[in-house]
């Protein structure tokens, strides 16, 4: 039962004490003892440890793994995998098919080396959509290599620098937010328009504050966001941008290996159209 200092309380300050409580849960000896444990593990958790922010989860990375996605390694990692066609991949392509147009022009942010152009070949009309992928730039020279090899599509566009994109009218991130480490409408700012609409799929999201873990993706150990799910709906609503579509893929929540008793992420996905 709460106290009566609890009850008096505003929103505000009993968020910041159920945020101070999780630091201290998360930082707490028990879970760093375990922490440790696990990642000198024969067998390593695809999770490890729990932290409030970014900054702290990549001060925590063990040396031996490679501490960035801005990797050829890492980006090549899984590539024929994702390739293909994932039940978690078919609302993207709904509502790609519903917005679908002549000239369409999309930025796909966070798109690896093309993969959702090559899994969505066989159910889209994509000469008619300018598709451009925004990537790290070790990715974006991967890619130009590949293209020159025939293995990734030459009318994909690659592009290292968000200002770059030029006029987007479909925003996509697949699978980016949880490796994002600017706030998202001010990743969002950076385009030289506001997009007529964005497309996000496989957000991990909680009921309660956001926590920071760390992936392992291939050689690689990288930070790993769970966004509080309030928060982040509340963030887009003052970008202006109402959510006209959304969607839970069950396959895709996680439980942080160090940290079972944090729960489980769920994965979501959103449609947003501006409202002006």
């Amino acid at each position: 039962m709460s106290s009566q200092n609890e009850l008096r309380q505003g929103p505000k300050q009993l968020a910041k004490a159920v945020e101070a409580g999780l630091k201290r849960h998360i930082l707490s000896p028990a879970h760093a003892k375990l922490s440790r444990l696990k990642r000198w593990s024969p067998k390593q958790p695809d999770f490890l440890g729990a932290w409030p922010d970014h900054a702290t989860a990549v001060a925590n990375i063990p040396r031996r793994w490679v501490p960035t996605y801005n990797d050829p390694d890492v980006a090549l990692f899984a590539f024929e995998w994702m390739c293909k066609m994932r039940v978690w991949d078919y609302p993207v392509l709904f509502w790609l098919r519903k917005l679908q147009r002549p000239g369409l022009r999309v930025l796909d942010a966070g798109g690896n080396l093309g993969v959702k152009y090559i899994s969505f070949a066989d159910y889209l009309e994509l000469r008619e959509i300018d598709w451009t992928v925004f990537e790290l730039t070790e990715t974006v020279r991967l890619a130009a290599r590949m293209q020159g090899e025939g293995r990734v599509p030459p009318e994909i566009r690659f592009i290292d620098q968000m200002a770059e994109s030029g006029p987007v009218d479909l925003f996509l991130c697949s699978g980016l937010l949880q490796y994002l480490d600017t706030p998202f409408p001010e990743f969002v700012a950076q385009l030289s328009t506001r997009p007529d609409h964005i497309l996000l799929n496989k957000v991990a999201t909680r009921d309660g504050p956001s926590v920071t873990t760390l992936e392992r993706i291939g050689p690689a150990r990288v930070p790993y966001q769970m966004r509080c799910r309030d928060d982040f709906e509340a963030q887009l609503a003052q970008m202006d941008y109402e959510i006209v579509d959304q969607w839970e893929i069950p396959s895709l929540s996680h439980v942080i290996d160090t940290h079972p008793d944090l729960g489980s992420s769920i994965s979501r996905g959103y449609l947003l159209r501006r409202r002006d």
